[in-house]
C-alpha cells in the first residue's frame, strides 16, 4: 500500500458509515522497473490504479482542507519555501496535478502539459517541492523539472530550488552512509534531465564528504566518477580543466597533507583510472610545497646542530635526505611527463614553472637552470628574482659555466639590477664557502660603482680572516681590505702578523 499511501494522503476518502462495506481492486497496468527514492523504500513507476467501490457522495474536500493536509508534510523544503501567501495561489489544478502524478499511470510529462494552461509557476515549483520530501517518489521531481526545462518555464528561482533540493537529496544520502555508487547516481539522473548549476557539483560532493569527517569515502566517491568515464571536468578561467580528482588533492594540500595529495592522483593513475591533467599540476604544486618544508626543516635542524641542540647530521642520516629528495624529484618529473603526454602544447609553460620550483626547492642548480631556458623558448618568461635564486644557487655550488651563462642577461640591465644579481651571486658564494670567488665579486661591484651591503662585505672579510688562521693565504684580504679602504668603505686597518720561527711580530697599516 505504500505506493498509494502518496494518493490517499492528500485526500481523505468519505466513507457513509463506520460499517459500510469499502473494498478496493487493484488492476495492474503492467510491471513496471522498481526504483528506490531516497528515503530507501521502493516504488514502481508506474502503480496499480486503486478503485473504491462505495464512496461517500457527499464527501467534498474543500480547497482550505487540502492546503492543510499539504502542510502536514513538513520537510526542510516546505518549511523554507512555502509562504502564507501560497494558500491562495495553490488551485484545484494544483491538487489534481499532484494526484495525477502520484497515480503513476501517466508520464509525468503528459500530466504537466495536459494541465499547463492551469498551473502558475509557483505553482510548479510547489510540486517539485511535494515530491522531493522524503518517502515520495524523487524520480518524479526530476522528471518534472525536465519537463520545466523543456518547456522553458525554469527561470533562475526554479533552478536555485532545484539545485537546493538535489544538494539536500546528496547531503542525506552521505550522513546515512550510503554506498558511493547511490551518490554518483543521484548526480548522473540531475545531468540526465539538465540541471546545471552555477558551481560543480562534483566538488560539493567531495567538500561535504570532506566536511563530515568522510575522508577515505571522498577517495572512493572520486575513483567511481572516474571508473564510470562521467565527464565533469570545469574551466578554472584561463583554459584549464578542472575536475574531481584535482578538487580533492587541493583539498588535502590546503590541510598541509602534500604527500598525501601526490600520492593520491599518483596511485589513480596507475590504477588504470584516468584522472584529469590538471590533477598532475596540482600534484606538482604539492611536490613543490613538500620539498620547500623539507628544506625548511633541514635548515632549523642545521641551526640546531650548530648551537649544539642536536647531534651533527651523519653519513647514514645525509643519504637518507638525499634520497628523500631525490625521490620527490622524480615523481615531480613523472607527472610532468604524463601532463606533457595527455595534455595541450598551452601546459608547457606551466610544466616548467613547476620544475623549476622543484630544483629551486631541492638546491638542484644545473636543473633549475635548464628550466629557466626552458620557460624561455616555450614563450613564458621567468621573473627576474627567479634567475637571481638560480644564480645564487649555481654559486653556492661553484657552477662556473651555468654562472657565466646566467650573467649574460645583466648586460642590458638597469644599475639597480645588476647591483642586486651580483649581490645574490656574492651571497651564494658565502654560502658555499668560495670566499676568493666572493672576493672577486665583491671587486667586480666595486668597479661598476656598486658597492655591496656592509653585512655582505663583513661576511667576506670575516670568511677570508678565518681561512687565514687555517690555511694562511694573504693576498686576496689584503687586496680586499685595501680596495674597500679606497672606497671609504671601511677605515685603516692594522694587521698583527706574528712570525713563530723568529717570535716576531709585524704591524702593518693597511
Amino acid at each position: 500500500m505504500d505506493s498509494a499511501h502518496g494518493f490517499t494522503s492528500l485526500i481523505q476518502l468519505g466513507l457513509s458509515s463506520p460499517s459500510s462495506s469499502f473494498s478496493l481492486h487493484r488492476h495492474p497496468i503492467f510491471a513496471p522497473p522498481i526504483c528506490q527514492n531516497l528515503a530507501g523504500r521502493f516504488y514502481p513507476r508506474v502503480c496499480p490504479i486503486i478503485y473504491c467501490r462505495h464512496q461517500n457522495p457527499y464527501f467534498i474536500v474543500t480547497k482550505q482542507s487540502k492546503f492543510r493536509e499539504f502542510r502536514l508534510f513538513k520537510s526542510v523544503e516546505l518549511d523554507q519555501f512555502l509562504t502564507s501567501d501560497d494558500e491562495e495561489e495553490m488551485g484545484e489544478g494544483f491538487f489534481e496535478a499532484i494526484e495525477e502524478l502520484e497515480r503513476m499511470t501517466r508520464e509525468p510529462s503528459d500530466v504537466l502539459e495536459e494541465m499547463n494552461e492551469r498551473l502558475s509557476a509557483r505553482e510548479l515549483q510547489l510540486v517539485l517541492v511535494y515530491f522531493s520530501q522524503e518517502g515520495r517518489d524523487s524520480w518524479c521531481a526530476l522528471e518534472v523539472f525536465e519537463w520545466l526545462r523543456k518547456e522553458n518555464r525554469v527561470d533562475k528561482e526554479t533552478m536555485e530550488l532545484m539545485v537546493s533540493i538535489m544538494c539536500s537529496w546528496v547531503k542525506k544520502l552521505i550522513e546515512e552512509e550510503r554506498d558511493v555508487g547511490d551518490v554518483v547516481d543521484l548526480l548522473v539522473d540531475m545531468d540526465c534531465v539538465g540541471l546545471k548549476p552555477s558551481f560543480s557539483m562534483m566538488e560539493k560532493v567531495i567538500s561535504l564528504y570532506w566536511e563530515m569527517g568522510e575522508k577515505e569515502r571522498s577517495v572512493l566517491f572520486v575513483k567511481e566518477v572516474l571508473r564510470r568515464g562521467i565527464a565533469c571536468s570545469e574551466d578554472d578561467g584561463d583554459g584549464h580543466k578542472g575536475g574531481p580528482t584535482g578538487y580533492l588533492a587541493w583539498k588535502m594540500m590546503a590541510e598541509g597533507n602534500y604527500m598525501g595529495a601526490v600520492k593520491l592522483v599518483v596511485n589513480i593513475r596507475e590504477s588504470g583510472l584516468k584522472p584529469e591533467v590538471y590533477s598532475y599540476l596540482i600534484a606538482m604544486t604539492a611536490v613543490v610545497k613538500e620539498l620547500n618544508e623539507f628544506a625548511k626543516a633541514l635548515r632549523k635542524l642545521k641551526g640546531f646542530a650548530k648551537d649544539g641542540l642536536v647531534a651533527e647530521v651523519d653519513t647514514e642520516n645525509a643519504g637518507l635526505i638525499k634520497k628523500y629528495q631525490s625521490d620527490l624529484l622524480a615523481v615531480g618529473v613523472r607527472l610532468s611527463n604524463w601532463i606533457t603526454q595527455e595534455g595541450s602544447s598551452s601546459l608547457s609553460g606551466v610544466v616548467h614553472e613547476r620544475l623549476l620550483a622543484m630544483y629551486v626547492c631541492a638546491g638542484r642548480g644545473l636543473e633549475a637552470e635548464r628550466q629557466l631556458w626552458e620557460m624561455k623558448l616555450v614563450g613564458k618568461e621567468a621573473d627576474g628574482d627567479l634567475y637571481d635564486i638560480v644564480l645564487a644557487i649555481c654559486a653556492s655550488q661553484k657552477e662556473a659555466s651555468a654562472i657565466a651563462r646566467l650573467l649574460t642577461r645583466l648586460e642590458a640591465t638597469s644599475s639597480l639590477r645588476k647591483k642586486k644579481s651580483l649581490s645574490w651571486l656574492l651571497r651564494g658564494y658565502i654560502k658555499g664557502g668560495h670566499f676568493d670567488n666572493a672576493a672577486e665579486t665583491v671587486f667586480k661591484m666595486l668597479d661598476l660603482g656598486l658597492p655591496p651591503e656592509y653585512l655582505d662585505r663583513a661576511a667576506v672579510l670575516q670568511g677570508l680572516r678565518r681561512r687565514i688562521h687555517r690555511s694562511g693565504g694573504l693576498e686576496t684580504y689584503l687586496k680586499l681590505c685595501k680596495r674597500l679602504s679606497d672606497n671609504n668603505l671601511i677605515g685603516p686597518c692594522l694587521l698583527y702578523l706574528y712570525i713563530k720561527k723568529y717570535k716576531l711580530w709585524i704591524i702593518k697599516m693597511i
